[in-house]
């Protein structure tokens, strides 16, 4: 199966210390929504893995998520994009729940979901979390360099030497389609 899984703040849309509360609050980085598209025309599946404990927090209501993501599948439906699930984790980390990243919960549900093994499935992230649940659930971690991104590049240790790098989801995307000789 070809499947990438993205986080979503920092990947997708701009990130905020302050959680992304509302869709007015939602913003695309820009390139990232043509390249999940450029992807999809490629005949890969897009899934979503996102840590949201701003629900356990109390910051906004599963409705807003709602609305949220709706705004998102909506600008990404304009530009020939797709993403086929999102998976969520609600949970603040006092919650010790096994599907907030770090943990490898929410990529196992999708792999449990989807049928298929992880292996060589990339996980594109911004967040040293993102990569160490991306490898423990067997994926291929890859860092891009907005949202967090730059600050995690500073806290890479031993055993991270082999994640890609890239600026941004749409560098990620020229560089993965074309080393699959597929157009970008």
């Amino acid at each position: 199966m070809n499947l990438i899984i993205l986080d979503r703040d920092g990947v997708i849309n701009k990130d905020s210390d302050q959680f992304i509360k509302s869709p007015d609050e939602w913003e695309a980085i820009p390139g990232s929504l043509n390249a999940i598209a450029r992807l999809n025309q490629a005949g890969y599946r897009i899934v979503i893995a996102t840590n949201q404990s701003g629900l356990g927090r109390g910051l906004y209501t599963l409705d807003v998520l709602n609305q949220i993501h709706n705004k998102m599948i909506k600008e990404l439906s304009e530009v020939g994009g797709n993403i086929e699930a999102i998976f969520f984790c609600p949970h603040a980390e006092k919650d010790n729940c096994t599907c907030r990243k770090p943990r490898p919960g929410m990529f196992q549900n999708i792999a449990t979901r989807l049928g298929i093994s992880l292996a060589n499935v990339p996980a594109v992230g911004d967040s040293l979390r993102d990569l160490q649940a991306a490898i423990v659930a067997g994926a291929q971690p890859v860092l891009v360099l907005t949202g967090k991104g730059r600050k995690t590049l500073t806290q890479l240790e031993e055993g991270f030497q082999d994640v890609p790098i890239h600026d941004d989801l749409a560098t990620f995307a020229d560089s993965f389609l074309k080393e699959r000789g597929e157009q970008a």
